[in-house]
């Protein structure tokens, strides 16, 4: 048994393992990459969510969502000439960022008689796209 592991590897040996270690790599990196990319859809989604609930907070206080020039911002900061916010409404001083760094992107009073529209434009950060680029849209 001595003689073994004197003799050392040859190169065919490395080559082989080499080539399994390659293999590895490309099937288990493409999957890890897919699912850091719909680990940050869905942190969007959550985020959005706090966001609704904040926003609902604050219309019971202030009577209306938050109007678009005011933004998000009004979670945090009250605006000017109010006495009934009772905020931060939320647990931050900053209002986040989506996962890819792009500020989400809120309307008040939405589309087709919504209160407020809520998106995040995904990793590329503009309207529209696919897969890790589709828009992050609230109902």
């Amino acid at each position: 048994m001595n003689k073994i592991w004197q003799r050392g590897f040859t190169l065919v040996e490395l080559l082989v393992v080499l080539v399994v270690l390659g293999l590895l790599i490309s099937i288990i990196v493409p999957r890890a990459v897919g699912y850091l990319a719909g680990a940050r859809s869905d942190t969007a989604r959550i985020q959005m969510e706090a966001f609704a609930s904040a926003l609902d907070l604050y219309r019971l206080d202030m009577r209306a969502y938050p109007s678009t020039e005011a933004g998000l911002e009004a979670l945090v900061t009250p605006p000017a000439d109010t006495t009934r916010w009772r905020g931060p409404y939320l647990n931050t001083l900053e209002v986040p960022l989506d996962p890819w760094d792009n500020a989400y992107v809120y309307q008040s009073p939405g589309p087709g008689g919504t209160p407020y529209r809520l998106v995040s434009y995904g990793s590329d950060g503009r309207e529209g796209g696919e897969n890790e680029d589709a828009d992050i849209i609230t109902p």
